[in-house]
């Protein structure tokens, strides 16, 4: 037998009820390249079944199985009845291990390396970060431009929205304040009196409280205290008008959301906070002459007197002095993240959190930068 005829070979043969194709020769690489546009546009006509007939195959390699394996898969999901006769052993083999791989089979998927993801995570926090920075200082810019445009035409100062502000962040919060500041005078007195009392310096109690309280304690926890209870409503309440799309309508009818939104707030929480710095010092030190009273037995007069001795002026003023920056801080961070609510309540509830504690953090890290100004300049 010649070369050619050992070459893979099909011969057709037609029937009312079937199709055969009768395979013969090699079916391999050649052979499937020879035929594989004929068998890709083979369909049996009418209701015929087909069948193929291996009986005159002399070798069929998986070019020439994965050719006849692929008509057959057609031709079924078409509907056709197919039929392999007078299959060898070996065939069957390879047109069953075709099957196999052409089923669907799960696949695990791949397991990334612990590092490799701790690196990512912090490579994606910091990006975030970077971003968040750019968008707030770029907000900042806007703020400044907004007020620089109030101041030269006083009219777009809204001051009924602004003493409406100040009633809600100040005049509603002095209860809390207070009760806060005046909790925190008692546990310093409280644990400064049972540390300098294995001293006997209990009377440094009353210098401990002052410093305490009027340098740090008291603006710090008011702070942190405007930024939960105002800060989170200034975020709640503009995010909810970009819910329900009302900053889109004020832009309609050409009045600036700055100006309405974010001005009122900002001017409102810079004027109150120094307030309200100033009630928590009063009450620190109330509760810490309370406690010192209590704990140490001493009157109201002699604190007083002690108070009057340690007190300094700058203690009072470096603690005032912050609190028109932690104002501007809370106020711009509650309005900035507002601003990014998009319309759905999920996303109010993240950016409401988001504003809180974005804006404590913030406090915190310019109190610790104050502390260290303060502290080269020798205040």
């Amino acid at each position: 037998m010649t070369s050619a005829a050992r070459e893979g070979w099909l011969e057709r043969i037609e029937a009312p009820d079937s199709l055969t194709l009768n395979l013969g020769g090699r079916w391999d690489m050649r052979s499937a390249q020879r035929h594989e546009k004929e068998l890709r546009h083979l369909r049996p006509s009418g209701k015929q079944a087909l069948r193929v007939d291996f009986s005159a195959i002399d070798s069929l390699d998986t070019a020439g199985a994965w050719l006849l394996f692929r008509l057959a898969k057609r031709l079924r999901a078409e509907g056709v009845e197919v039929a392999f006769d007078n299959l060898q052993a070996p065939h069957a083999d390879i047109l069953e291990r075709l099957a196999k791989i052409e089923s669907h089979v799960e696949i695990e998927p791949p397991k990334p390396n612990p590092l490799v993801a701790i690196v990512a995570l912090i490579g994606k926090s910091v990006i975030d970060i970077g971003v968040e920075i750019m968008e707030s200082i770029a907000f900042l810019g806007l703020t400044a431009v907004s007020f620089a445009r109030a101041v030269l035409r006083p009219k777009l100062f809204r001051v009924p929205a602004i003493f409406y502000h100040m009633e809600q962040a100040g005049l509603n919060a002095i209860p809390i304040i207070a009760l806060i500041a005046f909790l925190i005078g008692l546990v310093i007195a409280y644990q400064g009196a049972i540390q300098l009392r294995q001293f006997g310096a209990e009377i440094f109690v009353v210098d401990m409280v002052a410093v305490s309280v009027l340098r740090e304690l008291a603006i710090l926890l008011t702070a942190i205290v405007v930024a939960g209870r105002s800060g989170s409503a200034f975020t709640a309440q503009i995010g909810a008008m970009k819910i329900n799309e009302e900053v889109d309508a004020m832009r309609t009818i050409g009045l600036d959301p700055m100006q309405v939104l974010v001005l009122p707030r900002l001017i409102a929480l810079m004027i109150v906070l120094p307030l309200l710095g100033f009630v928590a010092d009063v009450m620190g030190l109330v509760g810490g002459g309370v406690m010192s009273m209590i704990e140490l037995g001493i009157s109201p007069s002699q604190y007083i007197d002690r108070l009057e001795q340690s007190f300094a002026p700058w203690s009072l003023g470096t603690g005032l002095l912050k609190a028109p920056v932690f104002a501007a801080i809370i106020a711009l961070t509650s309005c900035h993240m507002g601003m990014k609510v998009s319309g759905s309540s999920e996303s109010l509830g993240k950016f409401t959190t988001r504003s809180v504690v974005h804006a404590i953090f913030a406090v915190i890290v310019v109190d610790a930068m104050f502390s260290i100004f303060f502290a080269y300049i020798g205040i």
